[in-house]
């Protein structure tokens, strides 16, 4: 059996480097997952809403005690787990979309697939397997063609290969998900054979809708829209999948595909055909009648490498540390010592002029917290050499420098203005990996996919104790927002029962300071629409009746019928709630007195010179309101029209998002959401840590929107972002 959980010990970096978040999915994928995510999360719904019938049906059919108490247990295992299977289901969804968007550094093939996760004996497997077999083929035949489409849109968008069958929402993967999930089922293989059947009718059964909306999806973002629906082919009709060998690159069309070095220098020619304007800027500063001779690459390596050693610490002096500045007195001096006019190559300084422009952007990125700013701009030179030497520094996203780059900003997306960097792990880390490149990268790339894959491992172990304790805080903010709604329900109850009546006041102060707890566990325990909920508020109706005046010939005769179970009733549920026996015994006692005054007034109906004493009475004219509830609604008095701006920056939020939001003049907070509770409309955020820092209703977010307090983070990848915006305003300098 596999261990249950998440974190999962790996010896070798490049395995950690495998399991991690390399990138972040393009917005579209997103929204892709997020959608086929909610599909798949009501179809597992639906599959074990109904599996309780299913069960029930098979075990009154059994023919022994011996099935029929299999098909009982699988029922009471399976409500048992059915949540955990659920989370599990969606976090292996999840992370599937992770995985396809990491970069494969040792560039191993994916793992086959295999269904080997319930550790079954041979004939029991045998079964599975052809169960599972079938159930794939079905959707094959059945919506191959747009799962095929589905997975060669995927495929522009992501850099790891995918084939139908490592596709995250083919059947064969959902299968997996499943299995993973259900792992820890004890339940014969008769029984999981028949949840896989419920599998296949209530998750399966509607992969036409869930292929067609992510197509239509990705094709409303310019995804392949040429990919023309087809009528939808059997399985054996299909021509075989072709094998795809490692050089294969994504295209948009259906035309052959270039080969690596051509493809590359496509790219860079498009590029230097934008950038050609910019030629002459790095030159000597002096009049020469010569012409002018490029210096070679070598050349130029050896002045980048001597300047890479004087790259400025302090951020006060990086704003004078211009390079092509420096690099124009380099090749000034070079020139008078030569006597010659030396200028760089063409290649070389269209080079030079995007990566200073790349620079120019991340070093203005409002996304990038001020104290990574100024460790990447220190990276300048390294990245320059790299890109000197590499060309498809600028068109492939796999490239092991430009990814350390992303992968250092997506890290350090959440440090604050308040944090102590100089004492922060990953700060630390960070500043290694700069002066590592400074100190010892000469013309060897290979220094770069080393630090990389070393950063890696390091940033998915921070990673993994964040999710850790991100997941705690949202596990305790559903909890919370659970007893929330359920103190809103107790309230409810009490004042349709109490508002507006004159009743004892010790019978108000019981009902308000002692029931609504018992009624508050009874409704988080067993839920409303449960029989001890309706009991706990027949036991407030029969209290409340037992102290009120009642002139009904009957009401004597009732009375002394209701009461002992009444106050059973009562005792029992004040010791369920641990309520202060002290207290419970001093409420008896007066409860006692007043059921005998009731009595003493049914004997004064009969003989008027029985008297009694009145018992302190309290009207109720205003609504009770519960410890813990005031705030609830809050802002429930501001109205924001449905179009505010506020609101419609809100309500684009996804989970994961980054925002910063402003404390004060001086300090602002970075922090990432992680829950959204639908019973109270809160919005939850984390810092990098996990830890929760900020709470937020709906409103009071659009609020501060509105009055510029808040801002949503870029999270994209900042190279892919910074050179996007580099040809952008390239291409508006042309036209």
């Amino acid at each position: 059996m596999q261990n249950d959980g998440k974190v999962v010990p790996l010896n070798k970096a490049a395995e950690q480097a495998a399991s991690a978040p390399l990138a972040r999915l393009p917005v579209v994928l997103l929204q892709v997952r997020d959608k086929a995510a909610q599909q798949l999360k009501h179809a597992l719904q639906a599959l074990f809403d109904n599996a309780d019938d299913t069960l029930f049906e098979m075990a009154d059919k059994a023919q022994n005690n011996v099935d029929q108490n299999n098909f009982f247990e699988a029922m009471r295992d399976l409500r048992l787990k059915r949540k955990s299977i659920e989370r599990g289901f969606l976090d292996k969804f999840y992370e599937a979309f992770v995985r396809i968007g990491q970069y494969d550094v040792a560039h191993e093939p994916a793992p086959a697939m295999s269904y080997d996760k319930l550790a079954l004996v041979p004939n029991d497997e045998l079964e599975r397997t052809v169960a599972l077999d079938a159930m794939v083929g079905k959707v094959f035949a059945r919506d191959g063609f747009a799962l095929g489409q589905l997975t060669t849109r995927l495929n522009t968008l992501v850099p790891r290969r995918l084939e139908d069958s490592t596709n995250p929402m083919g059947p064969a993967m959902l299968c997996d998900f499943f299995l993973q999930a259900g792992r820890n089922l004890g339940v014969e293989i008769k029984v999981k054979l028949i949840i896989l059947k419920l599998f296949e009718k209530y998750v399966l059964s509607d992969t036409e809708k869930l292929y067609g909306d992510a197509n239509q999806l990705l094709i409303a973002t310019g995804i392949l829209p040429e990919l023309k629906a087809a009528p939808t082919r059997r399985a054996e009709d299909r021509p075989p999948p072709r094998p795809r060998s490692n050089n294969d690159i994504p295209t948009s069309g259906g035309a052959p595909q270039p080969p690596p070095d051509q493809a590359v220098q496509e790219v860079f020619t498009a590029l230097q055909d934008l950038i050609h304007g910019l030629r002459g800027s790095v030159a000597p500063k002096m009049e020469s009648h010569s012409e002018p001779q490029p210096i070679s690459t070598n050349d130029l390596m050896r002045l980048l490498s001597h300047l890479q050693q004087y790259v400025p610490n302090a951020l006060a002096h990086q704003d004078d540390f211009d390079l092509r500045s420096q690099l124009e007195q380099l090749l000034t001096r070079v020139s008078v010592k030569s006597g010659k006019f030396r200028v760089v190559g063409v290649v070389d300084e269209d080079v030079i002029n995007l990566i200073a422009m790349l620079f120019e952007f991340i070093l203005d990125d409002g996304s990038l917290p001020d104290s990574l700013k100024l460790l990447i701009g220190r990276l300048q030179i390294p990245m320059l050499k790299v890109a000197v030497l590499d060309k498809s520094f600028f068109s492939r996203g796999s490239h092991p420098a430009r990814r350390l780059l992303n992968e250092i900003a997506s890290a350090a997306m959440g440090w604050g203005g308040r944090d102590d960097h100089q004492r922060d792990s990953l700060y630390m880390r960070i500043e290694q990996i700069v002066q590592r490149l400074l100190n010892d990268f000469v013309d060897d790339p290979a220094l770069f996919s080393e630090l990389l894959v070393d950063f890696l491992a390091f940033s998915a172990d921070e990673r993994r104790r964040s999710e850790l304790l991100e997941q705690r805080t949202r596990d305790a903010e559903e909890g919370r927002a659970k007893a929330d709604l359920a103190r809103r329900l107790v309230q409810v109850e009490l004042n349709q029962r109490l508002f507006g009546k004159t009743l004892p006041e010790v019978v108000v102060r019981l009902l308000e300071e002692a029931w609504s707890k018992v009624l508050l566990l009874v409704c988080l325990k067993h839920g409303v629409k449960s029989p001890e909920w309706a009991s706990g508020l027949r036991t407030m109706d029969d209290l409340i009746w037992s102290v009120e005046p009642h002139d009904e010939p009957a009401a004597r005769m009732r009375l002394l019928e209701l009461v002992p179970g009444l106050l059973k009733a009562l005792r029992d549920g004040l010791t369920s709630s641990a309520f202060d026996p002290f207290a419970t015994g001093e409420f008896f006692s007066q409860l006692e007195a007043l059921h005998v005054q009731a009595f003493q007034r049914e004997l004064q109906s009969i003989d008027p010179a029985a008297a009694h004493d009145d018992p302190p009475m309290v009207a109720i004219l205003e609504e009770i309101v519960l410890e813990g509830t005031e705030t609830l609604a809050a802002d429930a008095q501001i109205a924001l029209a449905d179009d505010d701006a506020g609101l419609v920056e809100v309500d684009k939020l996804r989970l994961g998002s980054w925002i910063e939001i402003r404390e004060d003049d001086e300090f602002t907070l970075r922090c990432k959401l992680t829950a959204i509770i639908e019973s109270t409309g809160k919005y939850i955020f984390v810092n990098r840590t996990g830890m929760k820092v900020l709470e937020r209703t709906r409103t009071q977010l659009a609020l501060e929107f509105d009055e510029g307090h808040v801002r949503v983070l870029d999270d994209t990848l900042l190279f892919d972002r910074a050179l996007d915006s580099v040809v952008s305003n390239l291409r508006k300098l042309k036209a």
